[in-house]
């Protein structure tokens, strides 16, 4: 086990270095070397948590909501987690255990094949999405890494599906692909490219359907110390509520008590609610 996590570690690091070093002249914050030892210091204690203990052994353990709530805290309808590569709906199991709190109801998906392409995850998409929607509402999709790929993948699957969604909310989800994507050979892997033909036709579609405020329901949060998803400014949307996280590492990212503050405040309607001084 140390030797794993030294492993870790060290990759962690020298992905890091390449952040700063590949940065350029994007126009995210260039991290200082305070922030980027934060990062790591972030992300050798939650990977573990994530990779070793909820996804492998725990992953069940906040089911899905499978009735409409007698009082609901969401301003809008239930929620849909919708996870990154190479992770199951564990991963959530913080979001999960909040909106049990505050009487908000979720559903989740387990992408499989887990190296296939991200068009394969459209119809577990869609069986969610039918759900989310049976609980009451227009869904509410929150996303992390290629999560948010495979969001926007069902969004224009179908013309009809954007209307179906309030709002989606991703977090380092490489929406113009990653500088790491270069060195993956697999399906999913090389659609995360930078700016590769799969995301440039993926774009092109949206713009086609909605050439302006395209991106107006998706809310993006990214960091200038994420080590999966860089340059810091891909994980960004034109015209979306694009909000910066200095400082985040990649998975640690989506437990950021800013990024779960403000993002669970969009999801419901707040501690004022009935439900929330409930479960209380």
């Amino acid at each position: 086990m140390a030797l794993l996590l030294g492993g870790y570690a060290l990759v962690l690091a020298l992905e890091l270095v390449v952040v700063a070093w590949v940065h350029g002249s994007d126009p995210a914050p260039r991290p200082r070397w305070a922030e980027l030892a934060g990062a790591w210091w972030q992300e050798t204690r939650m990977a573990p948590q994530v990779f070793a203990w909820r996804q492998p052994f725990v992953w069940r353990r906040w089911p899905d909501t499978l009735a409409a709530p007698t009082c609901s805290a969401s301003s809008g309808g239930a929620v849909v987690f919708i996870h990154g590569f190479v992770c199951n709906r564990g991963f959530w199991h913080p979001w999960m255990r909040e909106l049990r709190r505050l009487g908000v109801p979720y559903v989740s998906v387990n992408l499989e094949p887990v190296f296939g392409s991200i068009d394969d995850y459209v119809p577990l998409i869609e069986q969610a999405v039918q759900r989310a929607e049976a609980l009451g509402g227009a869904p509410q999709l929150v996303c992390h890494s290629m999560g948010g790929l495979a969001a926007r993948a069902w969004m224009a699957a179908d013309a009809a599906n954007t209307a179906r969604v309030q709002q989606v909310l991703t977090i380092g989800t490489p929406h113009h692909g990653t500088w790491l994507g270069q060195f993956s050979h697999l399906p999913n892997g090389c659609q995360m490219r930078l700016h590769n033909p799969w995301l440039q036709a993926l774009a092109a579609t949206e713009v086609q359907r909605a050439p302006e405020d395209t991106y107006r329901s998706f809310v993006c949060w990214f960091s200038n110390t994420d080590n999966i998803v860089f340059p810091a400014s891909t994980a960004s949307l034109p015209g979306a509520d694009n909000r910066l996280v200095p400082g985040a590492a990649h998975v640690a990212m989506a437990f950021h008590p800013r990024v779960m503050r403000e993002s669970l405040a969009i999801l419901a309607s707040g501690a004022s609610s009935p439900c929330a001084a409930t479960a209380s």
